[in-house]
């Protein structure tokens, strides 16, 4: 157990990393991610959703009026200058939207939201509830075994459920490259709804140190780290966030610096690095030309256990960002060679129809 944002959370269970790792890519592998953050947006009364949605978007750069009922979809909180103030899965459920956001900043988040809304909008934070994430090829299979209909939800789409006297709100997602769900339950029906899952064959727990290796070969970011208040939408790889309406039409924080940015190229861009040596490079380390030129920094990195070998992520300056161009990485106080690679280093698996 391991101090997280102000919770103790499990880093690893009996197994270990590795192996939890490795059986999340194979069968399933629960997670406790009940440090995040929910809450429930609705409109006034006498006001539309439509109002509450117009109202959410002057936050986050995503489309959130074109989201139909049961579709969820991956978004930001944006600054003045297009920084990352966090990022956050939002989800309409037909009379509401329901927002998952980091633990870390999901204070300052419910803050801005009553700050610069809240008079417009109802925000319920929903802190009485849990939330699990059930990752792996046979994920969706074991959470049929209670809620059969799950298994017709595709990726980024949501349902409530009832399940002995619970509701739980059901998303096809997850962050760990896999097929799964993510579920949110009360707080006080998630232990019977755990040991019921962990109860099917296949399905083991995992813990933050096999989430983090996990969404690092699968490519996605990680706030604090990979992304920030520093770090646009497009120089993290993420203008596919920002639909075509918002880019036309703007009225959110820093609309107009990614805007620019989507016209003209960013100054940076996220990569992948793979090294030629063995030992992982970490968050923080340099990253150079051969000849010695500044290009950047690493925000992730680990030892890949589907890929073999040691995997990371960083920022480079755009002209040094094409796949295939070899780089030097600070490594204990020396360099080691590198080059850049494609994101994701292991395919997403994602159940779309």
């Amino acid at each position: 157990m391991v101090p997280f944002a102000g919770y103790a959370m499990p880093l690893q269970y009996r197994a270990g990393i590795l192996a939890e790792h490795r059986h999340t890519r194979s069968l399933a592998s629960l997670f406790d991610v009940s440090h995040m953050g929910q809450v429930r947006l609705s409109a006034r009364p006498g006001a539309s959703m439509e109002s509450a949605a117009r109202a959410l978007e002057r936050l986050v750069a995503a489309d959130i009026v074109g989201l139909g009922p049961g579709r969820q979809r991956y978004t930001q909180f944006t600054n003045g200058t297009g920084g990352i103030l966090d990022d956050l899965m939002v989800t309409s459920l037909g009379d509401h939207l329901w927002l998952v956001v980091n633990a870390a900043r999901k204070h300052d988040d419910i803050e801005r939201l009553n700050v610069l809304i809240g008079e417009e909008c109802d925000i319920e934070v929903l802190d009485t509830r849990a939330l699990i994430a059930l990752q792996g090829p046979a994920a969706v299979a074991a959470f049929a075994r209670l809620v059969p209909e799950s298994e017709d939800l595709s990726f980024m789409q949501a349902a409530l459920w009832s399940l002995e006297g619970e509701t739980l709100m059901v998303s096809r997602s997850g962050y760990t490259g896999e097929d799964g769900v993510e579920v949110s339950v009360s707080s006080r029906g998630v232990e019977s709804l755990a040991r019921r899952l962990l109860s099917r064959e296949g399905v083991e727990p995992a813990g933050l140190g096999a989430r983090d290796s996990l969404r690092l070969e699968a490519g996605l970011c990680l706030h604090g780290h990979d992304i920030d208040t520093t770090t646009t939408p497009v120089e993290a790889g993420l203008a596919w966030s920002i639909q075509k309406r918002r880019r036309l039409e703007g009225g959110f924080p820093g609309a107009d610096v990614i805007a620019s940015q989507l016209r003209d190229g960013p100054p940076r861009r996220r990569v992948g690095l793979v090294s030629r040596e063995r030992a992982p490079v970490r968050e923080g380390a340099a990253i150079r030309s051969p000849s010695g030129e500044p290009l950047g920094a690493v925000t992730s990195g680990a030892f890949g256990p589907t890929t073999q070998g040691p995997v990371a992520m960083g920022y480079v300056a755009s002209e040094a960002a094409a796949v295939g161009t070899a780089v030097e990485v600070e490594r204990r106080n020396s360099w080691v060679e590198a080059e850049i690679r494609p994101l994701p280093f292991v395919p997403h698996r994602y159940h779309r129809t």
